[in-house]
């Protein structure tokens, strides 16, 4: 007995509705009450640079620590060197600056500032035209990809899907206020790439299906029914996989990816379910649409 995931398709709509609401609600609420969408970091905002040597080793954890106190903790804080510390945080006045070499000299002994720099907003301006014309040429090339492959039902099926997830893993990091930086566009992008293979992987197995029921007077849904049970084994176990290694990288990876990895975490498993429930459902609406077009 084959579960009827076609047959089904309302819980799904009710479910996916449901999670693109919260995502439009967190951005209405962010753009009304934060004034901003996202809570933009230093790539999109501009910010400042600040380069620090201490005189003994410091960890990052002791330096965010003290960042905490002015609300800069979200900054981005690495090790340059054995005692070289650098922060890329939210624009830093002058008299700010003071005082919080002034606190980590009192706490951590001598601290010298190697370099200050500053990020004009420009720069996060043109950051965000490349992160739109990146998802633009992104969708292009899926369209002329799965068109060509597949057909144009197939596409648009693939790229709503890839758009649900989008719109989604977005709204999560939204609700969620987590920092927004360049890598943010590389996670979406990363998560396009793993959503759109495994939906193709359930689109090739209902094109073969095609050919083997073409015989049986079987219905365009149950063949899609079927392919989506075959392949279901497939897909829990890559996206199990893949799940176990962002898990790894959130709890391990350290402060810097860890937004990254969260954006990750939320993609791959919105990833995983639209392409066995979002995508096939609107590929037999589109479907059954074109048959009662050519009936009239």
């Amino acid at each position: 007995m084959i579960f009827d995931f076609i047959g089904n398709r309302r819980y799904w709509i009710i479910f996916s509705s449901f999670m693109l609401a919260l995502g439009i609600v967190a951005f209405g609420y962010n753009l009304i009450v934060r004034g901003s969408v996202f809570n933009f970091g230093t790539d999109f905002t501009g910010g400042t640079m600040i380069s620090l040597r201490f005189d003994k080793q410091v960890s990052v954890h002791d330096v965010r620590l003290e960042l905490d106190k002015y609300d800069l903790g979200q900054s981005v804080i690495q090790k340059s060197g054995e005692n070289d510390i650098s922060i890329r945080a939210q624009q830093v006045m002058p008299d700010l600056r003071i005082k919080l070499l002034e606190d980590l000299r009192a706490k951590y002994g001598q601290v010298e500032i190697l370099e200050v720099d500053t990020i004009g907003p420009m720069m996060g301006k043109e950051l965000q035209m490349q992160a739109i014309l990146a998802l633009i040429l992104a969708s292009i090339g899926i369209i002329i990809y799965i068109s060509f492959r597949f057909e144009f039902k197939y596409a648009m099926a693939a790229l709503l899907a890839l758009y649900h997830d989008a719109i989604i893993t977005a709204g999560l990091t939204a609700l969620l206020w987590r920092n927004v930086e360049a890598p943010f566009v590389a996670a979406l992008l990363t998560i396009m790439g793993y959503s759109i293979n495994d939906t193709i992987v359930i689109f090739d197995r209902i094109r073969e299906n095609l050919k083997i029921y073409s015989g049986k007077k079987k219905k365009f849904v149950e063949i899609i029914n079927i392919s989506i049970a075959e392949t279901m084994a497939r897909s829990i176990n890559t996206v199990l996989t893949v799940v176990v290694m962002v898990l790894c990288l959130l709890f391990f990876g350290g402060e810097t990816i860890r937004d990254f990895a969260l954006v990750l975490l939320f993609g791959f498993v919105i990833g995983a379910y639209s392409s066995i429930f979002v995508a096939p459902p609107i590929l037999a609406a589109w479907a059954a649409r074109e048959a009662k077009s050519s009936r009239r």
